[in-house]
Protein backbone atom coordinates (compact mmCIF):
# COMPACT_ATOMS: atom_id res chain seq x y z
CA UNK A 1 0.00 0.00 0.00
CA UNK A 2 1.16 3.88 -0.92
CA UNK A 3 2.47 5.80 2.58
CA UNK A 4 2.15 9.15 2.30
CA UNK A 5 4.79 10.80 1.53
CA UNK A 6 6.69 12.89 4.28
CA UNK A 7 7.82 15.76 2.13
CA UNK A 8 4.43 16.58 1.27
CA UNK A 9 3.80 20.12 0.99
CA UNK A 10 1.00 21.42 3.72
CA UNK A 11 -1.81 23.50 2.44
CA UNK A 12 -2.15 26.66 3.57
CA UNK A 13 -4.17 27.29 6.67
CA UNK A 14 -6.30 29.99 4.83
CA UNK A 15 -7.28 27.18 2.23
CA UNK A 16 -8.56 24.38 4.55
CA UNK A 17 -12.15 22.97 3.96
CA UNK A 18 -14.64 24.14 5.92
CA UNK A 19 -18.40 23.55 5.46
CA UNK A 20 -20.16 25.95 4.22
CA UNK A 21 -21.44 28.85 6.74
CA UNK A 22 -23.19 31.45 4.79
CA UNK A 23 -20.97 34.00 3.03
CA UNK A 24 -18.08 34.06 5.55
CA UNK A 25 -15.54 32.25 4.52
CA UNK A 26 -12.98 32.22 8.01
CA UNK A 27 -16.35 32.72 9.91
CA UNK A 28 -15.55 30.49 13.59
CA UNK A 29 -16.98 27.20 13.70
CA UNK A 30 -20.19 27.00 15.97
CA UNK A 31 -19.25 25.63 19.56
CA UNK A 32 -15.84 26.18 19.10
CA UNK A 33 -14.30 24.18 16.61
CA UNK A 34 -10.68 24.06 16.26
CA UNK A 35 -9.53 24.14 12.56
CA UNK A 36 -7.24 21.05 11.64
CA UNK A 37 -3.36 21.64 11.24
CA UNK A 38 -2.14 21.24 7.96
CA UNK A 39 -0.16 17.73 8.18
CA UNK A 40 -3.41 16.90 9.37
CA UNK A 41 -5.75 17.71 6.66
CA UNK A 42 -3.25 16.30 4.36
CA UNK A 43 -3.43 12.98 5.75
CA UNK A 44 -7.17 13.05 5.15
CA UNK A 45 -7.46 14.03 1.72
CA UNK A 46 -4.95 11.71 0.61
CA UNK A 47 -6.98 9.16 2.36
CA UNK A 48 -10.52 9.93 0.40
CA UNK A 49 -10.39 7.36 -2.39
CA UNK A 50 -11.67 9.72 -5.19
CA UNK A 51 -9.57 12.33 -6.61
CA UNK A 52 -9.64 15.82 -5.15
CA UNK A 53 -8.20 19.01 -6.84
CA UNK A 54 -7.63 22.11 -5.38
CA UNK A 55 -7.96 24.73 -8.30
CA UNK A 56 -6.42 28.32 -7.92
CA UNK A 57 -6.18 31.38 -10.11
CA UNK A 58 -5.93 31.10 -13.47
CA UNK A 59 -6.62 27.42 -13.43
CA UNK A 60 -3.32 26.69 -11.70
CA UNK A 61 -3.39 23.19 -9.86
CA UNK A 62 -2.44 24.11 -5.80
CA UNK A 63 -2.89 20.83 -4.18
CA UNK A 64 -3.63 16.91 -5.23
CA UNK A 65 -4.05 14.10 -3.38
CA UNK A 66 -3.03 10.36 -3.96
CA UNK A 67 -6.15 9.63 -5.24
CA UNK A 68 -5.50 12.14 -8.32
CA UNK A 69 -1.88 11.33 -8.92
CA UNK A 70 -2.89 7.31 -9.87
CA UNK A 71 -6.12 8.59 -11.96
CA UNK A 72 -4.43 11.34 -13.95
CA UNK A 73 -0.93 9.12 -13.97
CA UNK A 74 1.10 12.19 -12.84
CA UNK A 75 2.90 13.12 -9.41
CA UNK A 76 1.87 15.70 -7.35
CA UNK A 77 4.67 17.88 -8.21
CA UNK A 78 4.62 17.66 -11.44
CA UNK A 79 0.36 18.23 -11.75
CA UNK A 80 1.28 21.19 -8.99
CA UNK A 81 3.73 22.83 -12.14
CA UNK A 82 0.32 22.96 -14.59
CA UNK A 83 -2.96 24.35 -14.86
CA UNK A 84 -5.92 22.44 -15.11
CA UNK A 85 -6.21 22.19 -19.14
CA UNK A 86 -2.97 20.90 -19.34
CA UNK A 87 -3.89 17.54 -17.40
CA UNK A 88 -7.59 17.56 -19.25
CA UNK A 89 -8.88 18.61 -23.19
CA UNK A 90 -9.28 22.07 -22.91
CA UNK A 91 -12.70 21.62 -24.56
CA UNK A 92 -13.84 19.92 -21.39
CA UNK A 93 -16.82 20.92 -19.77
CA UNK A 94 -15.07 20.59 -16.36
CA UNK A 95 -13.12 23.75 -17.37
CA UNK A 96 -16.60 25.48 -17.63
CA UNK A 97 -18.07 24.24 -14.74
CA UNK A 98 -14.76 25.75 -12.13
CA UNK A 99 -15.37 29.11 -14.13
CA UNK A 100 -19.35 29.00 -13.03
CA UNK A 101 -18.42 28.40 -9.28
CA UNK A 102 -15.88 30.99 -8.85
CA UNK A 103 -18.39 33.11 -10.74
CA UNK A 104 -21.65 32.09 -8.65
CA UNK A 105 -19.44 31.37 -5.44
CA UNK A 106 -21.81 27.95 -5.23
CA UNK A 107 -21.40 24.18 -5.01
CA UNK A 108 -22.56 22.50 -8.51
CA UNK A 109 -22.16 18.64 -9.49
CA UNK A 110 -22.13 17.40 -13.50
CA UNK A 111 -22.62 14.13 -13.90
CA UNK A 112 -21.72 11.29 -16.47
CA UNK A 113 -18.87 13.95 -18.22
CA UNK A 114 -16.57 12.28 -20.75
CA UNK A 115 -13.12 13.38 -19.20
CA UNK A 116 -10.39 12.36 -21.72
CA UNK A 117 -6.68 12.52 -21.06
CA UNK A 118 -4.19 14.08 -23.19
CA UNK A 119 -1.29 11.68 -21.64
CA UNK A 120 -2.97 8.36 -22.27
CA UNK A 121 -5.76 9.51 -24.69
CA UNK A 122 -8.04 7.34 -22.42
CA UNK A 123 -11.81 8.13 -22.33
CA UNK A 124 -13.69 7.74 -19.00
CA UNK A 125 -16.58 8.81 -17.89
CA UNK A 126 -16.57 10.76 -14.71
CA UNK A 127 -19.46 12.69 -12.22
CA UNK A 128 -17.58 15.44 -11.10
CA UNK A 129 -18.36 17.81 -7.50
CA UNK A 130 -17.24 21.64 -7.36
CA UNK A 131 -17.32 23.87 -4.91
CA UNK A 132 -15.60 27.15 -3.85
CA UNK A 133 -13.64 27.39 -1.07
CA UNK A 134 -12.85 31.39 -1.47
CA UNK A 135 -12.86 34.14 -4.10
CA UNK A 136 -10.37 32.24 -5.98
CA UNK A 137 -9.86 28.72 -5.10
CA UNK A 138 -12.33 25.83 -6.28
CA UNK A 139 -12.27 22.18 -4.87
CA UNK A 140 -12.85 19.17 -7.41
CA UNK A 141 -14.00 15.81 -6.53
CA UNK A 142 -14.26 13.02 -9.60
CA UNK A 143 -15.84 9.80 -9.29
CA UNK A 144 -15.45 7.27 -11.92
CA UNK A 145 -18.44 5.81 -13.36
CA UNK A 146 -16.68 3.29 -14.83
CA UNK A 147 -16.05 1.04 -11.86
CA UNK A 148 -19.70 0.76 -11.46
CA UNK A 149 -20.85 0.56 -15.07
CA UNK A 150 -18.15 -2.05 -15.09
CA UNK A 151 -19.32 -4.54 -12.79
CA UNK A 152 -22.61 -3.91 -14.41
CA UNK A 153 -21.05 -5.45 -17.61
CA UNK A 154 -19.36 -8.23 -15.83
CA UNK A 155 -22.96 -9.62 -14.07
CA UNK A 156 -23.79 -9.13 -17.96
CA UNK A 157 -20.85 -11.14 -18.78
CA UNK A 158 -21.66 -14.12 -15.97
CA UNK A 159 -25.10 -14.27 -17.89
CA UNK A 160 -23.56 -14.49 -20.89
CA UNK A 161 -21.29 -17.37 -20.18
CA UNK A 162 -23.77 -19.50 -18.34
CA UNK A 163 -25.87 -19.35 -21.09
CA UNK A 164 -23.04 -21.00 -22.95
CA UNK A 165 -23.82 -24.56 -20.78
CA UNK A 166 -26.75 -26.27 -22.08
CA UNK A 167 -24.83 -25.19 -25.78
CA UNK A 168 -21.86 -26.73 -24.62
CA UNK A 169 -23.38 -30.24 -23.45
CA UNK A 170 -25.87 -30.19 -26.63
CA UNK A 171 -22.43 -29.79 -28.90
CA UNK A 172 -20.74 -32.11 -26.94
CA UNK A 173 -23.43 -35.11 -27.79
CA UNK A 174 -24.81 -33.93 -30.89
CA UNK A 175 -21.46 -33.15 -32.99
CA UNK A 176 -18.56 -34.88 -31.51
CA UNK A 177 -19.66 -38.25 -31.98
CA UNK A 178 -21.02 -37.26 -36.11
CA UNK A 179 -17.29 -36.11 -36.56
CA UNK A 180 -15.87 -38.93 -35.21
CA UNK A 181 -18.13 -41.04 -38.16
CA UNK A 182 -16.56 -38.48 -40.41
CA UNK A 183 -12.94 -38.08 -39.60
CA UNK A 184 -12.72 -42.09 -39.48
CA UNK A 185 -14.93 -42.34 -42.88
CA UNK A 186 -12.10 -39.96 -44.48
CA UNK A 187 -8.61 -41.86 -43.00
CA UNK A 188 -10.22 -44.77 -45.09
CA UNK A 189 -10.53 -42.92 -48.03
CA UNK A 190 -7.49 -41.79 -47.84
CA UNK A 191 -6.17 -45.22 -47.85
CA UNK A 192 -7.05 -45.68 -51.58
CA UNK A 193 -7.51 -42.75 -52.97
CA UNK A 194 -5.12 -40.35 -55.15
CA UNK A 195 -2.00 -37.94 -54.24
CA UNK A 196 -4.47 -35.32 -55.01
CA UNK A 197 -7.50 -36.56 -52.85
CA UNK A 198 -5.69 -37.33 -49.93
CA UNK A 199 -5.16 -33.58 -49.79
CA UNK A 200 -8.71 -33.55 -49.29
CA UNK A 201 -9.04 -36.15 -47.10
CA UNK A 202 -6.03 -34.79 -45.41
CA UNK A 203 -8.20 -31.45 -44.78
CA UNK A 204 -11.77 -33.39 -43.70
CA UNK A 205 -9.73 -34.70 -40.78
CA UNK A 206 -7.73 -31.70 -39.50
CA UNK A 207 -11.15 -29.71 -40.03
CA UNK A 208 -12.70 -32.47 -37.94
CA UNK A 209 -10.11 -32.13 -35.19
CA UNK A 210 -10.30 -28.54 -34.89
CA UNK A 211 -14.07 -28.64 -34.31
CA UNK A 212 -13.41 -30.82 -32.11
CA UNK A 213 -11.19 -28.49 -30.50
CA UNK A 214 -13.54 -25.88 -30.23
CA UNK A 215 -16.72 -28.04 -29.09
CA UNK A 216 -13.98 -29.07 -25.80
CA UNK A 217 -13.21 -25.79 -25.12
CA UNK A 218 -16.80 -24.66 -25.16
CA UNK A 219 -17.30 -27.81 -22.90
CA UNK A 220 -15.90 -26.25 -20.14
CA UNK A 221 -18.68 -23.50 -19.72
CA UNK A 222 -21.04 -26.52 -18.71
CA UNK A 223 -18.63 -27.76 -16.19
CA UNK A 224 -20.49 -27.11 -13.17
CA UNK A 225 -18.59 -29.74 -11.26
CA UNK A 226 -17.39 -27.85 -7.53
CA UNK A 227 -14.49 -26.97 -7.32
CA UNK A 228 -11.98 -27.01 -4.39
CA UNK A 229 -10.71 -23.93 -3.57
CA UNK A 230 -8.58 -22.46 -0.76
CA UNK A 231 -5.51 -20.04 -0.21
CA UNK A 232 -3.52 -19.41 -3.20
CA UNK A 233 -0.63 -16.93 -3.93
CA UNK A 234 -1.14 -15.06 -6.51
CA UNK A 235 1.93 -14.67 -7.17
CA UNK A 236 2.85 -17.98 -7.39
CA UNK A 237 0.50 -18.22 -10.41
CA UNK A 238 2.35 -15.20 -12.16
CA UNK A 239 5.80 -16.59 -11.98
CA UNK A 240 4.07 -20.14 -13.19
CA UNK A 241 2.19 -18.22 -16.14
CA UNK A 242 5.52 -16.01 -16.83
CA UNK A 243 7.52 -18.80 -17.44
CA UNK A 244 5.23 -20.79 -19.58
CA UNK A 245 4.98 -17.29 -21.74
CA UNK A 246 8.60 -16.69 -22.28
CA UNK A 247 9.51 -20.45 -23.24
CA UNK A 248 6.47 -20.28 -25.78
CA UNK A 249 4.08 -17.61 -27.30
CA UNK A 250 5.72 -14.53 -25.47
CA UNK A 251 9.60 -15.58 -26.04
CA UNK A 252 10.15 -11.95 -27.66
CA UNK A 253 8.49 -9.74 -25.07
CA UNK A 254 9.76 -8.11 -22.14
CA UNK A 255 8.05 -8.69 -18.91
CA UNK A 256 7.75 -6.73 -15.98
CA UNK A 257 6.84 -7.11 -12.74
CA UNK A 258 5.54 -4.75 -10.45
CA UNK A 259 4.40 -6.69 -6.70
CA UNK A 260 2.80 -5.65 -3.65
CA UNK A 261 4.72 -8.42 -1.51
CA UNK A 262 2.38 -7.94 1.66
CA UNK A 263 -0.43 -8.79 -0.81
CA UNK A 264 -2.54 -11.41 1.31
CA UNK A 265 -3.41 -15.00 -0.43
CA UNK A 266 -6.66 -15.35 -2.71
CA UNK A 267 -9.25 -17.45 -2.17
CA UNK A 268 -9.29 -19.36 -5.58
CA UNK A 269 -8.46 -22.68 -7.50
CA UNK A 270 -4.74 -22.68 -8.42
CA UNK A 271 -5.45 -24.40 -11.84
CA UNK A 272 -8.20 -22.44 -12.81
CA UNK A 273 -6.30 -18.95 -11.56
CA UNK A 274 -3.43 -19.86 -13.83
CA UNK A 275 -5.40 -20.72 -16.86
CA UNK A 276 -7.07 -16.91 -16.35
CA UNK A 277 -3.40 -15.14 -16.10
CA UNK A 278 -2.32 -17.08 -18.84
CA UNK A 279 -5.68 -16.36 -21.36
CA UNK A 280 -4.68 -12.39 -20.53
CA UNK A 281 -1.47 -12.60 -21.10
CA UNK A 282 -1.83 -14.82 -24.34
CA UNK A 283 -4.32 -12.24 -25.16
CA UNK A 284 -1.71 -9.23 -24.56
CA UNK A 285 1.03 -11.38 -26.86
CA UNK A 286 -1.29 -12.00 -29.70
CA UNK A 287 -2.24 -7.89 -29.26
CA UNK A 288 1.75 -6.98 -29.76
CA UNK A 289 1.97 -9.08 -32.23
CA UNK A 290 4.69 -11.38 -33.18
CA UNK A 291 6.92 -9.13 -34.92
CA UNK A 292 7.45 -6.34 -32.83
CA UNK A 293 10.79 -5.26 -31.59
CA UNK A 294 9.51 -3.59 -28.63
CA UNK A 295 6.64 -5.96 -27.10
CA UNK A 296 6.15 -5.23 -23.18
CA UNK A 297 3.84 -7.24 -20.62
CA UNK A 298 3.52 -5.40 -17.35
CA UNK A 299 1.91 -7.86 -14.50
CA UNK A 300 1.17 -6.33 -11.27
CA UNK A 301 -0.61 -6.40 -8.19
CA UNK A 302 -2.01 -4.60 -5.51
CA UNK A 303 -4.46 -4.48 -2.88
CA UNK A 304 -7.73 -2.12 -2.92
CA UNK A 305 -9.79 -1.20 -0.09
CA UNK A 306 -13.10 -0.18 -0.07
CA UNK A 307 -14.59 -1.88 -2.91
CA UNK A 308 -17.53 -4.44 -2.08
CA UNK A 309 -19.50 -6.15 -4.71
CA UNK A 310 -22.92 -7.83 -4.03
CA UNK A 311 -23.47 -11.53 -4.42
CA UNK A 312 -26.63 -11.74 -7.14
CA UNK A 313 -29.37 -13.77 -5.60
CA UNK A 314 -28.33 -12.92 -1.87
CA UNK A 315 -27.89 -9.88 0.24
CA UNK A 316 -24.18 -10.51 1.23
CA UNK A 317 -21.71 -8.31 -0.03
CA UNK A 318 -18.04 -9.36 -1.02
CA UNK A 319 -15.04 -7.77 -0.28
CA UNK A 320 -12.86 -7.42 -3.29
CA UNK A 321 -9.28 -5.94 -2.50
CA UNK A 322 -6.63 -7.97 -4.53
CA UNK A 323 -5.92 -6.39 -7.76
CA UNK A 324 -4.01 -8.52 -10.36
CA UNK A 325 -3.61 -6.52 -13.81
CA UNK A 326 -1.82 -7.60 -16.93
CA UNK A 327 -0.87 -4.36 -19.26
CA UNK A 328 0.31 -4.46 -23.05
CA UNK A 329 2.07 -2.24 -25.10
CA UNK A 330 -0.46 -3.27 -28.41
CA UNK A 331 -2.39 -0.98 -30.50
CA UNK A 332 -5.51 -1.34 -28.00
CA UNK A 333 -9.22 -2.34 -28.00
CA UNK A 334 -11.85 -0.67 -30.33
CA UNK A 335 -14.42 0.87 -28.73
CA UNK A 336 -17.42 -0.65 -31.07
CA UNK A 337 -15.75 -4.35 -29.30
CA UNK A 338 -15.15 -3.33 -25.69
CA UNK A 339 -18.94 -3.43 -24.54
CA UNK A 340 -18.83 -7.10 -25.96
CA UNK A 341 -15.28 -7.73 -25.29
CA UNK A 342 -16.08 -10.97 -22.72
CA UNK A 343 -19.05 -12.43 -24.67
CA UNK A 344 -18.73 -15.46 -26.41
CA UNK A 345 -17.52 -15.71 -30.08
CA UNK A 346 -16.25 -12.57 -30.11
CA UNK A 347 -12.64 -11.79 -31.37
CA UNK A 348 -10.66 -9.37 -34.06
CA UNK A 349 -8.23 -12.18 -34.46
CA UNK A 350 -8.64 -14.21 -37.95
CA UNK A 351 -7.85 -17.58 -36.26
CA UNK A 352 -8.86 -16.45 -33.04
CA UNK A 353 -12.20 -18.97 -31.34
CA UNK A 354 -13.57 -15.61 -29.09
CA UNK A 355 -13.83 -18.18 -26.06
CA UNK A 356 -10.76 -17.04 -24.33
CA UNK A 357 -11.78 -13.77 -22.39
CA UNK A 358 -15.26 -15.83 -22.38
CA UNK A 359 -13.75 -18.47 -20.19
CA UNK A 360 -11.56 -16.30 -18.43
CA UNK A 361 -14.89 -14.37 -17.38
CA UNK A 362 -16.56 -17.03 -16.29
CA UNK A 363 -14.03 -18.43 -14.14
CA UNK A 364 -13.29 -14.89 -12.21
CA UNK A 365 -17.51 -14.79 -11.98
CA UNK A 366 -17.53 -18.49 -10.12
CA UNK A 367 -14.85 -16.99 -7.79
CA UNK A 368 -16.84 -14.17 -6.67
CA UNK A 369 -14.73 -11.77 -8.35
CA UNK A 370 -14.76 -9.56 -11.39
CA UNK A 371 -12.85 -8.95 -14.27
CA UNK A 372 -12.53 -5.26 -16.33
CA UNK A 373 -10.57 -3.85 -19.29
CA UNK A 374 -9.18 -0.30 -19.31
CA UNK A 375 -8.92 -0.06 -23.34
CA UNK A 376 -6.01 2.46 -24.33
CA UNK A 377 -3.26 2.51 -27.20
CA UNK A 378 -0.24 1.74 -25.79
CA UNK A 379 -1.15 0.52 -22.11
CA UNK A 380 -4.16 -1.51 -22.67
CA UNK A 381 -4.76 -3.16 -18.99
CA UNK A 382 -6.77 -5.85 -17.91
CA UNK A 383 -7.36 -6.32 -14.14
CA UNK A 384 -8.69 -9.23 -12.34
CA UNK A 385 -10.61 -7.83 -8.51
CA UNK A 386 -10.55 -11.30 -6.22
CA UNK A 387 -11.52 -12.19 -2.71
CA UNK A 388 -8.99 -12.48 -0.37
CA UNK A 389 -8.89 -15.72 1.92
CA UNK A 390 -9.91 -16.15 5.59
CA UNK A 391 -7.84 -17.74 8.15
CA UNK A 392 -9.54 -20.81 10.17
CA UNK A 393 -11.30 -18.33 12.57
CA UNK A 394 -13.07 -16.07 9.86
CA UNK A 395 -11.29 -13.11 9.88
CA UNK A 396 -9.55 -11.91 6.59
CA UNK A 397 -6.09 -11.27 6.44
CA UNK A 398 -5.18 -7.87 5.77
CA UNK A 399 -2.34 -7.10 3.32
CA UNK A 400 0.23 -6.73 6.27
CA UNK A 401 -0.88 -10.64 7.97
CA UNK A 402 1.30 -13.15 8.34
Amino acid sequence: MRKVSADAPGTPPDRTPRPPRGSGAGGSQAGGAVPMSAPTSDLIINALPLPVLTIGPDERILQVNMAAEHFFDYSRRLMQRQRLRDIIPFSSPIIALVNEVRRRHSSVSEYRVELGSPRSGAERSVDVFATCLDDEVVVLMLQERTIADKMNRQLTHRGAARSMVALGAMLAHEIKNPLAGIRGAAQLLEQSAAEDDRLLTRLICDEADRIVRLVERMELFGDERPVERGPVNVHGVLDQVKRSAQSGFARHIRFVENYDPSLPPVLGNRDQLVQVILNLVKNAAEAIGADAVDGEIILSTAFRTGLRLQVPGSRERVSLPIEVAVRDNGPGVSAELLPDLFDPFVTTKAQGSGLGLALVAKIVGDHGGIVECDPAPRRTTFRVLLPMSHARDGRESGPDSE
